[in-house]
């Protein structure tokens, strides 16, 4: 079976084929960061009228790569949420669109759980059952996996996500958007023990996170240090920003791993499976992979093309519900829906 996949969630605008049997055939991806810089973050009008643009050119392109013509397909799969509206609708109306003109099942994909499988795309794959570690855009979550639609939530943030303070600490620090793998850069360069900030709730006994107080903490760090912007006139002085920057990255990452430590332990589970945008951080997979060869297990991550939104994962996850007899497989039914808010549990297979 080949999924024709897309993803337009929010800026990135992701074409991919997959077979059930062969795995990923072909991948394109498009991302808006270069025209949402200028203002600072992601403009939901301009980003959903740049889909438009880019889809059906991505299209061509990933049937091409693979070698394919849309007679080769067997399904077409999107981003159904959660994520912008208008950007959602139009990955949703292609889909549907192909779907209908090529007598083909379109079938609507959790955007979180197309991230939660794509370690799964990876060689070595992990097994079933795992604990996954879920930082994605405004999610943090442990979720203990036992296959496919069979999702249970362990802790989740309680306010900020691990990579909203990313990118709120990166804006305070005046690095610019996308904020995360700029203070990710810049980190490199600094002392992150120059700076005691918190890690909140790592010592706590529950899986849950919270990293608003670490924001806070950041914001009075640098008021205090004088660390600050004004205009054009930058007051900042580079090693102490680049030390914060580390300082942050390492307090992230200290909860991060404490967490989905814990959560194998609790759990009793030996692999952990990472996935999301903050999934790509080489200091996360760098301390991950070294804690769970002490605790005797072992951290999976997805390829690093595939850590940012893609349409490689909602192929796969369609795919992949599919086969475990989870996918309506209709081809009469046309009306479809978006999902902006969409909790993950609402696409969990019934006990």
């Amino acid at each position: 079976m080949i999924v024709l996949g897309f993803e337009s969630s929010c800026d990135e605008t992701g074409v991919a084929l997959v077979s059930d049997t062969d795995g990923l055939l072909s991948h394109t991806l498009y991302s808006q960061v270069a025209m949402h810089q200028e203002y600072g973050g992601v403009v939901p009008e301009l980003a959903s009228r740049d889909h438009v643009r880019r889809i059906l050119p991505l299209t061509n392109q990933a049937l091409a790569d693979a070698g394919l013509t849309l007679a080769n397909v067997d399904a077409v799969a999107y981003t159904a949420g959660p994520g912008l509206a208008g950007a959602l609708l139009v990955g949703a109306s292609v889909a549907q669109s192909i779907a209908w003109a090529k007598g083909l099942p379109a079938i609507p994909i959790h955007h979180l759980e197309g991230h939660l499988l794509s370690p799964l795309l990876a060689d070595p794959r992990p097994e079933f059952p795992f604990v996954a570690l879920l930082v994605s855009g405004g999610h943090t979550q442990l979720m203990r996996v036992d296959g496919v639609g069979r999702y249970t939530l362990l802790g989740e943030t309680l306010d900020d996500a691990a990579g909203e303070a990313f990118d709120k600490t990166a804006k305070l620090l005046g690095l610019g958007y996308p904020g995360g793998p700029a203070l990710s850069k810049l980190a490199e360069q600094g002392d992150a023990s120059r700076f005691d900030l918190p890690r909140p709730k790592l010592h706590s006994p529950d899986l849950d996170f919270s990293f608003s107080g670490l924001k806070t903490a950041v914001m009075v760090r640098a008021k205090g240090l004088g660390l600050v912007k004004v205009g054009e006139d930058d007051q900042m002085d580079p090693q102490t920003r680049a030390d914060l920057a580390a300082a942050t990255e390492a307090a992230i990452v200290d909860v991060l791993v404490g967490k989905a430590t814990l959560a194998l332990k609790q759990t009793g589970l030996k692999n952990l499976v990472i996935a999301g945008g903050v999934g790509a951080n080489r200091l996360l997979r760098e301390r991950l992979a070294v804690q769970l060869r002490r605790f005797g297990g072992r951290a999976y991550f997805p390829p690093l093309a595939l850590c940012t939104d893609n349409g490689a994962m909602i192929a796969f996850a369609a795919a992949m519900r599919v086969k475990a007899g989870l996918a309506e497989l209709n081809t009469e039914r046309r009306a479809f829906t978006v999902h902006p808010r969409w909790d993950l549990e609402d696409v969990c297979q019934a006990d």
